[in-house]
């Protein structure tokens, strides 16, 4: 196991235990991710969402196997010096031997941690049975633990984002997570900040939270006061890098007009970041 890994590793734990607030951003490729470290952000996460798309795909098909979306995560590690979290979904597979052979493959990749969620990709029953859910997360804990060096397991209850709003509930998972061994909790989606406050008054382990595209827990300041420590960006930096290049496309195709390069990135200025890296 190199320093490097470890080092990285370390310095990931330590923003979980430092005071404040600290984003981490969702990078989609190494150019983004490297873009993203030149900013000064700390630590980078990957998105699964982000990914697929940048692939020419929709989240979660076949396709984004195990092996393909760890192959990304490596080139992500690979790609700056900081450290590197990965959106693993469910773990790739139901069973709790499935998803803690994940952490592990995972681990070797040189990431510093990674999140296991609650959905089950299975639209009929979009989330595990209360007593699975909580023996998933407690292997993939069981799998960290035996890394023999730093990995924060982040635990995701999603209900939020599949039609179930239920306080409670998430709360009563979240919990059970937290007893289980992860270092981190999540649950995605509350358009409240007042919910994700009550979240980390009741859980004494650091709450991750996600800006979303509407409600009071939209911004990084809501986030902060609601008394998070870590706040990410899932797929919104992907999108929109999307949308801006379908509204130049549409621009040229449709109106036969350029005024969208008036806001784009200067090449220069690119150039140069990228300039660093392959001197590094």
């Amino acid at each position: 196991m190199s320093a490097g890994i470890i080092e990285k590793a370390e310095a990931f734990r330590a923003l979980h235990e430092g005071p404040g607030t600290f984003v981490i951003p969702n990078p989609y490729d190494v150019g983004t991710a490297r873009l993203l470290a030149h900013m000064g952000f700390k630590a980078l996460a990957t998105t699964s969402a982000g990914f697929a798309f940048s692939q020419g795909l929709a989240e979660s098909v076949p396709e984004l196997t195990r092996e393909r979306v760890l192959w990304h995560a490596r080139d992500l590690v690979d790609a700056t010096p900081l450290p590197v979290s990965a959106d693993l979904e469910r773990g790739f597979g139901d069973d709790p031997k499935t998803v803690a052979e994940t952490v592990r493959l995972a681990a070797e990749t040189g990431l510093a941690g990674c999140s296991i969620e609650d959905a089950t990709a299975n639209p009929d029953q979009p989330i595990y049975d209360f007593s699975l859910a909580v023996e998933r997360i407690a292997a993939a804990v069981d799998a960290a633990r035996a890394l023999g060096r730093p990995f924060t397991l982040t635990a995701r209850a999603e209900n939020y984002l599949h039609g179930r709003p239920d306080p409670d509930d998430t709360l009563r998972r979240l919990q059970a997570f937290e007893k289980a061994g992860a270092d981190v909790l999540y649950a995605p989606g509350p358009p409240d900040a007042d919910i994700i406050r009550q979240f980390v008054e009741a859980l004494e382990k650091p709450v991750n939270a996600i800006i979303t595209r509407k409600g009071t827990s939209s911004s990084v300041k809501a986030l902060k006061e609601a008394g998070v420590r870590r706040i990410s960006v899932g797929s919104l930096f992907a999108l929109a890098a999307l949308g801006a290049f379908q509204r130049a496309a549409r621009e040229v195709l449709e109106d036969e007009t350029s005024t969208f390069t008036t806001d784009i990135a200067s090449f220069a200025e690119v150039d140069a970041v990228f300039r660093t890296f392959s001197k590094q």
